[in-house]
């Protein structure tokens, strides 16, 4: 990994900046997209208990054991005890000992069961078996509650985040508490390929719209988890590390936020 651009946890561990995504990946197209993914060079593999594709992508890492894997403990197995159980699935699923990050899914702030599912993580970590642990879709706050309650930050909150939705009040606020920002539907579910400044710096780099997009993550110190079932998107995404976007592009990608861009659920209501 001395080549492959890193950035630094608030528990001290290296974490690539460019992942693979899986979602909707069913599992046999997830061991040969991770197969071709780690082919291509990727070093982060995100997957989750809700895809039903751990087993998959096990397979497709196979021998490789300095990868960072990451994975997710969905809402209906929230609360201590269930979550301990819950990981102990997941780490057989993959065929692994441990996982380099382990996230919840979703706050679910209905169900009040984060923070005790938060105290299992911590378990989980200080025993070895999660290397690294962090949040997903969680909220100023749910981050904030789960401080005050353990006094351990979270490694990163990963949140839907493109172009068209920059989320640039949770960014201020994983910088000011030390957590780092990673992202899916990076690509707008694909939307974002289509818009005309994507297409015009796409045309001024010649480079494909994807690796425009995620070159623009990468220059604002984000960590995008892009996925790709094809070779051919898959090695595109990846160019994006060797793509530097000069000031004018980098602004007119920052022009296109809207507070209406949000396309998965509602932190506030999902659960």
């Amino acid at each position: 990994m001395t080549d492959y651009p890193t950035l630094k946890l608030n528990d001290d561990r290296q974490i690539p900046q460019l992942g693979f995504g899986t979602f909707k990946l069913e599992d046999a197209d997830a061991t040969r997209a991770v197969k071709t993914a780690l082919d291509v060079g990727y070093w982060l593999i995100d997957t989750a208990a809700v895809y039903e594709n751990e087993s998959g992508v096990g397979k497709g890492i196979g021998d490789w054991s300095d990868i960072f894997l990451q994975t997710k403990i969905w809402n209906d197995r929230q609360g201590y005890d269930e979550t301990l159980k819950a990981f102990d699935e997941s780490l057989e699923r993959l065929g692994r000992e441990h996982v380099d990050m382990l996230l919840i899914h979703w706050p679910c702030p209905d169900k009040g069961k984060f923070v005790e599912t938060w105290k299992a993580f911590i378990e989980l970590r200080d025993a070895g078996k999660a290397k690294s642990i962090g949040v997903s879709n969680f909220r100023e706050e749910d981050l904030k509650r789960i401080v005050d309650e353990t006094g351990v930050v979270p490694a990163l909150n990963q949140i839907e985040l493109h172009p068209t939705f920059q989320q640039r009040e949770m960014r201020r606020v994983h910088e000011e508490m030390g957590i780092l920002t990673q992202c899916w539907s990076p690509l707008g579910q694909g939307e974002g390929l289509e818009e005309d400044a994507i297409q015009k710096i796409a045309e001024e780099t010649g480079s494909s719209a994807s690796a425009v997009i995620l070159a623009w993550h990468l220059h604002h110190g984000l960590l995008p988890i892009p996925k790709a079932s094809s070779r051919d998107h898959i090695e595109a995404n990846f160019k994006a590390l060797k793509l530097n976007l000069n000031d004018e592009q980098i602004a007119a990608i920052d022009a296109m936020d809207s507070d209406d861009g949000r396309m998965g659920p509602n932190p506030s209501e999902f659960s």
